[in-house]
């Protein structure tokens, strides 16, 4: 299971509430996209709400594809920015607490300690795999990312 589907709306029955509609809770099911996307119903939310909402529509959302929001896009988006928060020294926690405070959105912390473990073992197996190909430029970049996560 990708980390994406354990990624939750904050105040998600508030926030259904203001929008008279039912939402999932999950930040990357079909039907919160398409809310998201559409962005209908917005500005039935309280202010606070709907600049989160609309930072994290435009920093995840925002791609040209035609399948757009259901493109992957997004999702490896929201992955980036969580090995970004990484690579600025956060750990589970407080990379839990900078989500929510940017966009409303959590994530159990073992959770989020189990994504970036498999990143490290994903980058540990590339840069194996490059050493085997002699592929210097590729295994010193995959040992590079890994410091970075691993720090």
């Amino acid at each position: 299971m990708a980390i994406t589907d354990k990624i939750y709306v904050k105040n998600h029955r508030q926030l259904a509430s203001q929008l008279e509609t039912s939402i999932p809770k999950g930040a990357f099911k079909g039907a919160t996209l398409d809310l998201l996307f559409q962005g209908e119903g917005l500005e039935k939310l309280d202010e606070t709400s709907r600049e989160r909402v609309l930072d994290f529509t435009q920093d995840f959302l925002d791609c040209d594809c035609d399948t757009n929001p259901y493109c992957g896009h997004p999702e490896q988006k929201f992955m980036r920015y969580l090995l970004e928060l990484r690579a600025e020294g956060l750990g589970p926690e407080a990379i839990v607490d900078v989500m929510t405070d940017d966009y409303m959105v959590y994530a159990y912390p073992g959770d989020v300690l189990s994504f970036l473990d498999d990143s490290v073992r994903t980058l540990e197996a590339v840069e194996a795999l490059a050493s085997v190909e002699s592929n210097d430029e590729v295994e010193r970049s995959a040992g590079s990312k890994k410091r970075e996560l691993s720090g």
